[in-house]
């Protein structure tokens, strides 16, 4: 894949298995969505590099309902995360309201997570709307010394945003 830097593999090899325990220990008290979401800023945050200051928006607007994170780089969303509460199992009417949140506002790259299970959906704009699965990980069993592990991370990273590593990465790794 892609050239990662060191610098990007040392934080995800630091910062993984910590989120990987705070998501254990969330599962088994069943925490709910919003505490689900608390977790996943301080993920993007520090495992995908984003300033959860700056880059991160917490309950999104699109037409009158509300994304629950939206990513940010240079004031221009790159992608949407609709979040689940860490026990709830993903089904496809969650993939559909978080794939309607991106065509909504013309954003292509939708993220449907409950924490340890992670969904990225490219949004094809045609007629009909349509989207792909493109991949697919759960965040416990990631190994982040693995190369196809750190991938996963990469294209959801700043970094990788910058180098169009969702674009290429998601051709190698089709769910």
């Amino acid at each position: 894949m892609a050239n990662i830097s060191k610098k990007v593999t040392e934080r995800f090899m630091r910062a993984v298995p910590r989120f990987q325990r705070v998501l254990q220990i969330a599962k088994d008290r069943d925490v709910n969505e919003s505490d689900t979401v608390s977790i996943l800023n301080d993920i993007v945050a520090e495992v995908l590099g984003y300033d959860k200051y700056l880059e991160v928006t917490s309950e999104f607007s699109i037409r009158g309902t509300y994304c629950d994170l939206a990513l940010k780089v240079d004031d221009r969303v790159e992608f949407l995360i609709e979040a689940k509460a860490v026990g709830i199992d993903l089904k496809d009417m969650h993939m559909k309201q978080a794939c309607d949140y991106g065509a909504n506002h013309g954003i292509q790259w939708v993220i449907l997570t409950n924490g340890i299970s992670w969904k990225i959906y490219r949004i094809r704009f045609e007629q009909p709307i349509n989207y792909d699965l493109v991949c697919r990980f759960d965040f416990i069993d990631l190994n982040p010394k693995d190369e196809k592990d750190q991938d996963y991370l990469f294209i959801l990273s700043k970094e990788g945003l910058g180098k169009n590593a969702v674009r290429i990465t998601t051709k190698k790794y089709r769910a």
